[in-house]
């Protein structure tokens, strides 16, 4: 069984239901676990992450405009390897490869490979792609153990919530403010807060600084889509905008996005149960 993933949240599923020996090719932006460093990368993009926020969003929204995806496919490095299983995903079509794009790839490669589309926007639906991805490449009692260790976190955390919530808004990007949504609010309430930017299984969206000041949240987490905390501290340190300043007086914390919160997989309990200890604290 030769497995490819497009994304990283496919690469920690395979990789925590003891597929990772399988793996042949992984995205650009795959980094866990680390034995996956070593694998040939099968996408890149052309918009360099070091850029400012605004920027990246500048070019995003061009491409998509232009009908262009940020994230492109290395067909030729992709066929060499010639993958049973390929894993894809139909969220998000800025920070991985898009579903249409994702079809032609898949026409241009001989044998066909299987293809594993992942679509989560709740827990559940995690859960359930994990058991996919077991399937798929033949571990499927093993991803069924995985998921029933996750329950069980599951239940320890809802256990431990205090009976008092505060009010928590979690940012998943900041110039433009976008809330966190997806699986983000059911972390949020599971972890002992209530999260006042956004419901269970709604998209992210845009808010003005002043709509997010006027929920008056006890606590703003700032987890950014792709960025570690201290790149994300770079990028608040930017922000001078008024409404920001008075939103952001109140108590800030920051969790590494980029590990955690924007990857639907195993690590979103990770997530959990470190959101649990910032409310907490």
């Amino acid at each position: 069984m030769r497995v490819a993933s497009l994304l990283p949240a496919a690469t920690e599923i395979v990789a925590a239901i003891g597929g990772a020996g399988l793996l042949v090719g992984v995205s650009h932006e795959c980094d866990f676990p680390p034995e996956v460093n070593g694998l040939p990368r099968v996408t890149h993009t052309h918009v360099d992450a070091a850029l400012p926020s605004r920027e990246i969003d500048r070019q995003m929204a061009a491409a998509k405009r232009s009908g262009a995806s940020p994230v492109e496919v290395d067909i030729p490095t992709l066929a060499r390897l010639r993958p049973d299983v390929l894993i894809g995903q139909s969220l998000c079509d800025v920070c991985a490869v898009a579903e249409p794009a994702l079809e032609r790839v898949v026409t241009s490669l001989q044998p066909t490979p299987w293809v594993v589309t992942l679509h989560p926007h709740t827990l559940a639906d995690v859960f359930l792609d994990i058991w996919r991805v077991g399937e798929a490449i033949g571990l499927p009692d093993e991803a069924e153990e995985v998921v029933a260790g996750l329950h069980y976190r599951l239940r320890r955390l809802k256990a431990s919530v205090p009976p008092t919530r505060p009010r928590v808004l979690v940012l998943e990007w900041i110039d433009p403010p976008y809330v966190a949504g997806h699986w983000v609010p059911e972390l949020v309430t599971l972890a002992g807060g209530e999260d006042v930017g956004n419901a269970a299984g709604m998209p992210s969206r845009a808010r003005s600084w002043r709509e997010l000041a006027a929920l008056a949240p006890d606590l703003v987490i700032i987890a950014l889509c792709g960025f570690d905390v201290a790149r994300a501290r770079q990028e608040l340190a930017l922000i001078s905008d008024p409404d920001a300043r008075a939103l952001l007086a109140r108590r800030v914390e920051f969790l590494d996005g980029n590990a955690y919160t924007s990857r639907p997989g195993p690590r979103l309990l990770d997530a959990a149960e470190l959101l649990g200890q910032v409310i907490r604290s």
